[in-house]
C-alpha cells in the first residue's frame, strides 16, 4: 500500500496557534468532501483544496510565502538579475513586432513584475500593458505595493485579472514556478496494474489508500507512460501525472493568437522524469524553509509541489498549434539573456557590487543550486525570431 515518505514525526517547526486554527479550517473542509465522495478523494483534488480552497487553501490565505520571512524563495526574489535577464528575453520578442503586452502567472510577492517593468523601459521598451493573473486578494495588494515602491511610474500600466483573457490575445505570457504547483494525479505502477493513489480519513488523519485510475485521460497517459518508458522500472512504482498542467498548456494555447509563453520550473523531459530510480515521485512539500515528502499534513500552512515532465508540457503544446522554440536549463538560458554582461556592469561600479552580484549568479546559475535543475520552455505562435536564451544551449532534442 503507498504510505506517507516522511513520518508523521518529522521534526518541523511549531506552527503558531492562528495558522493551526487555520490549519484545522481547512482540514475540516477537505474532511467534508472526503465524507460526502464516499471515504476517499483523488491526491489531485487534495492538492487542489490544500492549495487553492477559496479562503483557506495555501496560495489564496494571507500568510506569508515568498522570501526569506515564508517557506521557499524564487528565484525573482533571489536576485533582480534573474528578471532583468528575462526582460531582455521579452525586449528581444517584442523587437519582432510582438505587442507589448505581458500576462504574468503566479507573481508572488511582484518583484518579478517590479524589475521587468524597469529593466524593459531601461531598454526602450516599457511594455503598454501587464496583465497579473492572481486570485488571492493579499497577494494583490502585495504585489501592488511592490510595483508602487520599484517602479511607481509604470504602476499605471499593470492590471490584475481573476481569469483567462478571451482568445485572440497577443504578445507575451510568463510563468515562474507556476507548473509545479497545479495538481498532479499520484499513481502506482506494480505488477497488479496501473493504480492511483487516492487520499482517506484515518482517524482524525489524513492517509494514503489505492484505488482504479480515477478517468480516461489519465488511465491513458499512464498506460502509455507504462509501456513506452517502463521496461527496466522496480516491481513498486510511484509517480506523478500532471493532467491539470497539459490542460493549462492547451487553454493558453487557445487564447494566444502571437507572442510567446515563457514558463521555467524545476523538472525533467519524461524519460528523465520516469526514470527506474525516481520510484517515490516528485512530490515536495515546503514549509519555513523545511523540505519534506509528506503533503497530507500540515493542509494549507505548506506548499505542495511535483516537479515538471516538459515532454507532456511539449506535447500538449503542440496539440494546439504551439511552437516549441527552445528548450534548456536555466542556468543557459540566463546566460544567453547576457547575464555575463549584467557582471560586468557590476563589476564597473565597486567591488561589493560584483561580489554580490556574483554570489546570486552562482545560486541561479550553479548545477548544485537552481541552474540545472529549473529549466526554461518557449512556446511560440505566429512569430519568427530565434530567441536569446536558448541561443548557447538549445536542449529540444532532450524532450
Amino acid at each position: 500500500m503507498p504510505h506517507s515518505r516522511t513520518p508523521r514525526s518529522a521534526v518541523l517547526p511549531t506552527p503558531t496557534d492562528e495558522a493551526l486554527a487555520h490549519h484545522q479550517r481547512l482540514v475540516e473542509r477537505i474532511r467534508s468532501e472526503i465524507v460526502a465522495a464516499g471515504g476517499q478523494i483523488t491526491f489531485a483534488r487534495f492538492m487542489e483544496l490544500a492549495l487553492y480552497a477559496p479562503g483557506l487553501g495555501y496560495y489564496v490565505a494571507g500568510q506569508q510565502k515568498f522570501g526569506r520571512e515564508g517557506d521557499f524563495i524564487t528565484a525573482p526574489e533571489l536576485s533582480p538579475l534573474f528578471s532583468r535577464c528575462l526582460a531582455r528575453q521579452c525586449q528581444q520578442i517584442f523587437a519582432a513586432n510582438v505587442p507589448r503586452h505581458i500576462l504574468e502567472f503566479g507573481a508572488g510577492s511582484g518583484v518579478m513584475a517590479a524589475h521587468i517593468l524597469t529593466e524593459l523601459e531601461t531598454l526602450g521598451a516599457p511594455p503598454e500593458r501587464y496583465e497579473i493573473l492572481e486570485l488571492s486578494a493579499e497577494l494583490q495588494q502585495r504585489q501592488r505595493a511592490t510595483i508602487e515602491q520599484h517602479a511607481p511610474h509604470l504602476a499605471n500600466r499593470v492590471a490584475w485579472l481573476s481569469e483567462l483573457p478571451e482568445p485572440g490575445w497577443k504578445g507575451i505570457i510568463l510563468a515562474n514556478e507556476v507548473l509545479d504547483a497545479m495538481p498532479v494525479h499520484a499513481v502506482t505502477f506494480d505488477a497488479s496494474g496501473n493504480w492511483e493513489r487516492y487520499v482517506k480519513l484515518d482517524g482524525e488523519e489524513f492517509a494514503w489508500d489505492l484505488g482504479p485510475l480515477s478517468n480516461s485521460a489519465l488511465a491513458a497517459e499512464a498506460t502509455r507512460v507504462r509501456d513506452e518508458l517502463g521496461a527496466d522500472w522496480p516491481e513498486h512504482y510511484e509517480t506523478e501525472i500532471g493532467i491539470a498542467g497539459q490542460g493549462w498548456i492547451r487553454s493558453l494555447g487557445t487564447l494566444l493568437a502571437e507572442g510567446a509563453i515563457l514558463a521555467i520550473d524545476y523538472g525533467f523531459p519524461e524519460h528523465e522524469y520516469f526514470h527506474p530510480d525516481r520510484a517515490q515521485g516528485t512530490l515536495m512539500c515546503h514549509y519555513r524553509h523545511r523540505a519534506h515528502t509528506d503533503p497530507l499534513t500540515l493542509a494549507g500552512l505548506q506548499d505542495i509541489t511535483a516537479h515538471v515532465d516538459f515532454s507532456s508540457i511539449a506535447n500538449a503544446a503542440v496539440s494546439v498549434g504551439l511552437h516549441v522554440d527552445g528548450f534548456t536549463s536555466q542556468a543557459y538560458f540566463l546566460l544567453g539573456c547576457g547575464l555575463d554582461k549584467f557582471l560586468t556592469k557590476e563589476q564597473e561600479k565597486d567591488d561589493k557590487a560584483y561580489f554580490s552580484a556574483t554570489t546570486q549568479a552562482k545560486l541561479l546559475t550553479l548545477p548544485s543550486e537552481m541552474g540545472e535543475l529549473f529549466k526554461v520552455i518557449a512556446l511560440t505562435k505566429n512569430i519568427d525570431v530565434s530567441l536569446m536564451g536558448f541561443a548557447a544551449y538549445d536542449q529540444r532534442r532532450r524532450l
